[in-house]
């Protein structure tokens, strides 16, 4: 039976495109999101009671932490360089992020507006371990559409 539009995503590949920089699958994104500041003002009503108005303040867009297996591929590294080299302007660049189903089809989208690495992490060795090695990477971007498939 065909799937509805209204029945919920099975997440099962994720891939990356950040502007030629990085370009790969993922096994775990998290942190996809954007909040509000929130500003308590404290006012004082028609009667004399103080009360605490709430009312927005900066939109913020929240960092995304993309990981995976470990290969001889040192994009992410060679990306992350590039700010550590002090040319940010350089590593700055628009990704995006697509969500795959099982069947390998395209179900999610989202455009991250001019991403650079703020992070890189190289995986924990232990020598009586038997998991793939894992890398990561935090991102941090100015702006994130979610595009409609």
């Amino acid at each position: 039976m065909p799937a509805r539009d209204t029945d919920p995503l099975t997440g099962f590949m994720f891939a990356l495109d950040a502007g030629g920089k990085v370009q790969g699958y993922f096994t775990e994104i998290s942190g996809l999101g954007s909040e509000t500041e929130v500003i308590e003002h404290k006012i004082v009503d028609g009667s004399g009671r103080d009360l605490v108005q709430k009312i927005p303040g900066r939109l913020k867009f929240t960092d995304v932490t993309l990981k995976r297996g470990v290969t001889k591929t040192i994009d992410m590294w060679d990306w992350r360089k590039k700010v550590e080299d002090g040319d940010i302007v350089g590593a700055r660049t628009n990704a995006s992020i697509t969500m795959f189903d099982q069947s390998l089809t395209p179900v999610a989208k989202w455009d991250l507006i001019n991403a650079w690495p703020s992070k890189i992490s190289g995986p924990q060795m232990q020598a009586d371990s038997t998991a793939y090695a894992i890398e990561e990477m935090t991102l941090v971007f100015e702006s994130m559409a979610r595009e409609k498939m």
